[in-house]
């Protein structure tokens, strides 16, 4: 008989090793973290193994936390904030397939399972992902947030379109109850259209909006006795912000720009400024570049933990799989045309030509690594033809849908197309990769590291890039690689977890099943 795959879901992970060690209030792990140098001396290339010593600290106990979302009253808000009440609720409704109960389907962190490793009997155990270092659960989150718009949650949800009426019917008199602070609107950022929504926006400079949402974080924070706040964008995308000298370039130069009423200071960056001035972790979930130079600066002064940019949910998650696949395997892709149509709010403002141009950037640059990759296939600076259009169309709501054309050259001349349509319930995908982001910027908060001999711990540079399978453009440290492919993403996450607790990361070689003479793992 073939081994099995078992899923153990109840017991608790362990690791047993003399590199790792477990105290009332943290795990202690000694990792040996391998790569490869290369190095080219003639015609050759040369390569090395090296290796380096790292000692982990990650705190065990979970924080009680916090997240404020900016546009907390959009379809995403309101839809993450259902789906945490339906869930604490443990919440059943009936549609025409049958009953429904509540979830956290397409989360990584809890609806996922990785392989621990391989029992006596040689069969694969795997775990659910959130088992093997504690992390705080999405219903022990406590929500609030801003909007331009005063609606309450319970409208909005049903203003959304997105759940079903009877999980609506079930939430709504707690959700009425729950109302947005004032936000920061600036027309010249998003589209002229949104304007009829913004009757709840901060007033005054740039510096008293700033003093505004610092006083919010404190004081929900206070209020709430939280230990963390973590802030994230889901609101509107804003037009790319313009690099000025002497306005966004450096930490300093921000500062004064807001205290100045600068015009080419965006909501979003506002909003990165106050979180970061207050300690609190900042994720942008749109594509615009909120993280000027000067942002990234001063998160680096503060040494706050920023991510982004963009929620990866739908169509640009499949074409890193996709892409990945076909030049991993020696084809080449030419031509990339993606094709989306949609009629929630997210599309009605990006029918604007600045903002949809944000969009399109950040949808746009998911190939770039894996194209790079294979100089076999591209000639240096060669790419495939990536043609992005997005139209708004009000009848679709919430449903986007997603149509790309692969054209690939393959074997002798021959070509090879392949069409995919997709439909994406936006809010629905979208919501627990939001509960993911939170999750895991909370968790890194609790890691450090001691680097080759280091004698203090430090933790990671703050530009988070570790979040990059959630995100559709990473943002990474200046001077870093970006990695789009999708699985490298992910098991970036996963080996990072198990060098947390000192076990090995998982190579996928399964040596101990290939061969005849199988030898003993000790």
């Amino acid at each position: 008989n073939n081994m099995s795959y078992v899923f153990e879901g109840t017991a608790a992970v362990e690791a047993v090793s003399d590199k790792v060690e477990y105290t009332e209030d943290a795990i202690f792990s000694k990792y040996t973290y391998t790569t490869t140098t290369v190095k080219k001396e003639g015609d050759k290339l040369k390569a090395a193994p090296k290796s380096m010593q790292v000692e982990f600290k990650t705190d065990r106990k979970v924080p009680k936390t916090g997240v404020l979302f900016v546009g907390w009253g959009g379809n995403n808000g309101a839809t993450v904030t259902a789906g945490v009440l339906a869930n604490k609720q443990n919440l059943t409704w009936r549609t025409k397939e049958g009953e429904q109960k509540a979830n956290y389907y397409g989360s990584l962190t809890q609806a996922s399972t990785v392989r621990l490793g391989v029992d006596g009997n040689g069969n694969d155990i795997f775990v659910p992902f959130s088992s093997i270092i504690p992390m705080v659960h999405p219903n022990d989150l406590v929500i609030g947030g801003w909007d331009i718009s005063k609606t309450n949650l319970g409208d909005a949800m049903r203003r959304s379109k997105v759940l079903d009426v009877q999980i609506q019917d079930q939430l709504y008199d707690k959700m009425k109850d729950l109302v947005p602070m004032p936000s920061v609107y600036n027309p010249d950022f998003i589209a002229a259209n949104q304007a009829d929504r913004a009757d709840n926006v901060i007033t005054g400079s740039l510096k008293e909006q700033l003093d505004q949402l610092m006083a919010d974080i404190k004081g929900f924070k206070e209020k709430n006795s939280l230990d963390k706040v973590i802030v994230l964008w889901t609101a509107n995308t804003e037009r790319f912000s313009e690099i000025q000298e002497g306005v966004n370039d450096t930490a300093d130069n921000l500062m004064a720009a807001i205290d100045e009423d600068e015009d080419e200071v965006a909501p979003s960056t506002l909003f990165a400024v106050a979180s970061i001035l207050t300690g609190s972790a900042y994720i942008n979930g749109s594509p615009q570049n909120t993280f000027v130079p000067g942002v990234i600066e001063l998160a680096q002064k503060h040494n706050v933990y920023i991510a982004g940019d963009d929620f990866k949910s739908g169509q640009t998650k499949m074409k890193s799989v996709l892409v990945d696949f076909f030049v991993s395997a020696g084809i080449k892709p030419v031509s990339i045309v993606s094709y989306n149509h949609l009629g929630n709010n997210d599309g009605k403002n990006l029918s604007a030509p600045k903002q949809f141009r944000s969009k399109e950037i950040s949808k746009s640059n998911v190939v770039d690594d894996m194209v790079a990759s294979n100089g076999i296939l591209f000639e240096p600076g060669e790419h495939p033809d990536h043609c992005v259009v997005i139209k708004y169309v009000p009848y679709v709501g919430d449903s986007k849908r997603a149509m790309d054309e692969y054209t690939n050259e393959i074997f002798l001349g021959g070509k090879n197309t392949v069409v995919m349509h997709n439909t994406c319930e936006d809010s629905l995908l979208a919501s627990p990769l939001i509960l993911d982001l939170v999750i895991l910027t909370e968790l890194f908060q609790r890691v450090n590291f001691k680097m080759d001999g280091a004698t203090e711990y430090d933790g990671f540079h703050p530009v988070l890039s570790l979040l990059s399978f959630l995100l559709k453009a990473p943002l990474v440290p200046p001077g870093t690689p970006v990695v789009n492919a999708l699985f490298t993403q992910r098991e970036a996450i996963v080996n990072f977890m198990r060098a947390c607790v000192g076990l090995p990361p998982e190579n996928h070689m399964l040596l101990e099943h290939r061969v005849r003479c199988r030898g003993t793992l000790s």
